[in-house]
């Protein structure tokens, strides 16, 4: 055999056995409905419980609408998306960033998706280390309400630690009992609050008035926090950043491509979030109107058992959502690691790496506390480019339909919508930051 050939073979066995270690194509034999409860935990978080809030910044006619509308669009983008994972015969584009690099070229791609993907997916695993801290706290304080206030920081770092132990877990699949167990618990704790909503709304007297107008008292005021619900909205709908990292785990042939179990499992998991997202938006904003809080949680207090619960499977299902968004990073980390410094490829360099990451995403959200109220500006800066528009853009590019066609014109309206969405959003998240600044505490 001549010198090259051996140094090709080597180097494709040695690709192979890097590809055969790294988290995203390590296993491929998912079922379809690891595709459903994964897509549940990865859209169905924390943000669902700040619908009723955004509903009373948006109002009854423009809330419904954003919506609806937000579930139609990111179910089509996705749709396109496990659509576009094989439309090359015999490559899978297993990560996000791949999928880029195809439609706009191997730096261009990168540095359009990687970025976008990163803060994505860091900041939501920092926002869940918050919301998981948070919800603890909320527990502990709803089951001993007479006990010593112990700061937020603990109950952060109570937290984090089951994420030292989970995140040495090495692929999706393995972690497919956590997900299992964080998609039963949002749509548990999703009925709770919109049930012990309407009973809250069917307790009240006859008489008793509930305001629907805008909190803010001036024109600016409501207009920027209505662009703040648009932002708040985007961030419930995502959960594209992971989907293609999903498929990659289903196994595929030219007479089973995986697309076909990818969206049967993708159809269930749109339909539970029609379960969890509508009742919980629509029904909390009819019991509280505008007194409803940013966490529809915080405002139930009765009956006290019950809200306790729900809190403590918020906590289970952020473990789990925060598994699903740290995965892929975990794939970028160690691929660079390997691929790039030639570090070799084994537990060790997983532990440190791994273990490095949960530390700072803890740290941060130990320093920030505050972070879940950027919910908005993450939800339109980085969700809505990610969710609503690029795989349109990517649609366009690699599949080419015709000029003024059904498919063009949809993709066209998807990319309005979800520019205006990512410019609109941040302005109004980032003038709520600013306003209330004041009363935010560092390291509380």
């Amino acid at each position: 055999m001549a010198p090259s050939a051996m140094n090709t073979t080597s180097k494709s066995k040695e690709q192979q056995e890097i590809d055969d270690w790294l988290p995203i194509t390590s296993s491929r034999n998912a079922k379809w409905w690891y595709s459903a409860f994964h897509n549940v935990t990865a859209m169905v978080g924390a943000g669902v419980l700040s619908l009723p809030y955004a509903m009373s910044e948006l109002g009854w006619g423009p809330g419904i609408a954003a919506m609806l509308l937000s579930w139609v669009i990111t179910l089509y983008t996705l749709w396109q998306m496990v659509e576009m994972h094989e439309c090359v015969p015999g490559k899978r584009f297993d990560r996000y960033h791949e999928l880029g690099q195809h439609a706009f070229g191997e730096k261009l791609g990168l540095w359009i998706v990687v970025p976008q993907q990163l803060i994505v997916e860091v900041g939501v695993c920092i926002c869940y280390m918050v919301t998981g801290g948070k919800s603890l706290k909320k527990f502990a304080d709803v089951v001993n309400p007479n006990g010593p206030q112990i700061r937020t920081s603990f109950f952060i770092v109570i937290f984090a630690s089951a994420h030292f132990l989970l995140s040495q877990l090495p692929n999706f699949n393995s972690i497919s009992l956590i997900s299992l167990a964080a998609a039963v618990m949002s749509l548990t704790y999703s009925t709770i609050a919109w049930v012990a909503s309407l009973q809250h709304a069917g307790a009240r007297g006859a008489g008793a008035v509930v305001d629907y107008s805008m909190t803010a008292s001036t024109s600016a005021g409501r207009t920027f926090n209505f662009l703040n619900a648009l932002g708040d909205v985007a961030f419930a709908y995502a959960g594209h950043n992971v989907v293609l990292e999903i498929q990659a785990t289903i196994p595929s042939s030219p007479d089973k491509p995986s697309k076909k179990p990818m969206m049967r499992g993708v159809y269930v998991a749109y339909l539970v979030v029609a379960l969890c997202y509508l009742p919980v938006a629509f029904v909390g904003y009819y019991a509280f109107g505008n007194a409803v809080d940013d966490n529809i949680l915080i405002t139930l207090q009765k009956p006290r058992w019950l809200i306790a619960s729900a809190n403590m499977f918020v906590v289970v299902h952020v473990i789990g959502s925060y598994q699903i968004y740290a995965m892929p990073v975990f794939d970028m980390l160690e691929t660079f690691l390997v691929k790039k410094l030639r570090f070799k490829p084994g537990w060790p360099l997983r532990l440190i790496a791994r273990s490095l990451y949960v530390a700072f995403t803890m740290m941060v959200g130990i320093a920030i506390p505050f972070f879940g109220g950027l919910l908005g500006f993450f939800g339109g800066f980085a969700q809505a480019p990610t969710t609503y528009f690029l795989p349109c853009i990517m649609w366009l590019c690699i599949k080419k339909p015709k000029r003024f066609s059904r498919s063009w014109c949809i993709n066209w309206i998807c990319i309005i919508v979800g520019v205006l969405l990512s410019v609109l959003a941040p302005i109004g998240a980032l003038r709520s930051i600013i306003m209330n600044y004041k009363s935010y505490k560092f390291f509380s």
